[in-house]
């Protein structure tokens, strides 16, 4: 067998931050094995510093009519030699690249493309979360021990210029800008920001650059908080959380990050989304649910936070 190995792991920050377990697995099945990534452009300098990959490719993700797209997709996989792919990804488009070695013999294939030589052959993969659906694809390939995933190499990232102070908490108040149910009113991250920063731990607010906006509608209630929003990369948001009092935010990619670190972690969430598929994981992680973002009072959260950090009895 060729000593090539692909990994696709395309998606959002929480998922690929959730696949750093089956990285690990992968890595050590293959030993020094040739491995490469197929991601997109978010995640490629992180990825490019994990300890896991020998290389990072972009996938352009063609659309369905760019045919010179398509096929130079086509002739890089194939001319990759691939032995062996680990499709993490999953979803129509991962699965079509099976395809893309027709008329030659593909790869040996972990996924669910029709025809790959492992299959994810569970029929109720779909409602299992991200973690425990990762390791049953992986054992059905050979692949039996994946272990929680390892990011202390991230967790040591360079945060020096973000001047953070030393007591601090991280506020996530953000997410998918097309999913406002997934979202707590805003005020209310304000008020909890004031709460914490009178409780002497300094709020910062993370997030997309393109959440700015929300970052200064809290600093007008909870002036002493600090706003990073757009200025973190995925490994200064692990150091961030490793050094953090507390994180709190909605079901987004950061809380994710928070939660894999270790940090005191709280997520919100309404019926939006389901935490059995996709809650953070973490041993300090806790997640508070009603049916509407609006039933999650103030209260409640200063509550949960006064148990999260409260000193070990």
């Amino acid at each position: 067998m060729s000593d090539k190995i692909l990994v696709i792991k395309l998606g959002a920050l929480g998922d690929f931050v959730q696949a750093g377990g089956p990285f690990q697995a992968i890595r050590a099945h293959h030993g020094s094995a040739q491995i490469t990534l197929l991601t997109t452009n978010p995640f490629v300098d992180f990825a490019a510093a994990a300890p896991w990959f020998d290389a990072v490719w972009i996938d352009s993700r063609p659309k369905l009519l760019q045919v010179g797209g398509w096929l130079e997709l086509r002739a890089r996989l194939r001319g990759g030699e691939f032995a062996r792919v680990y499709d993490l990804q999953t979803s129509s488009r991962s699965s079509h690249y099976h395809s893309l070695w027709w008329p030659g013999v593909a790869p040996e294939w972990s996924g669910i493309a029709r025809g790959c030589t492992f299959p994810h052959a569970n029929p109720g993969r779909d409602f299992m979360h991200t973690i425990e659906r990762q390791a049953e694809q992986l054992a059905m390939a050979g692949i039996e021990a994946v272990p929680a995933a390892d990011y202390s190499w991230a967790e040591r990232s360079d945060v020096s210029a973000l001047d953070l102070p030393e007591t601090y908490a991280i506020i996530a108040p953000g997410g998918a800008a097309h999913r406002s149910d997934k979202r707590w009113p805003l005020d209310r991250f304000a008020e909890i920001a004031k709460h914490l920063a009178q409780s002497g731990i300094t709020p910062v607010i993370i997030g997309a650059g393109s959440e700015r906006a929300m970052a200064a509608e809290i600093l007008k209630v909870a002036p002493d908080a600090r706003d990073v929003t757009g200025q973190t990369s995925i490994g200064q948001l692990f150091a961030m959380a490793k050094g953090a009092r507390l994180a709190i935010g909605n079901d987004t990619g950061p809380m994710h990050v928070a939660g894999l670190s270790g940090a005191a972690t709280l997520v919100l969430y309404s019926a939006a989304s389901d935490p059995d598929l996709c809650a953070q994981r973490g041993q300090r992680t806790v997640i508070l649910r009603e049916n509407n973002m609006d039933q999650l009072s103030v209260r409640q959260i200063t509550e949960a936070i006064a148990r999260l950090v409260a000193p070990p009895a």
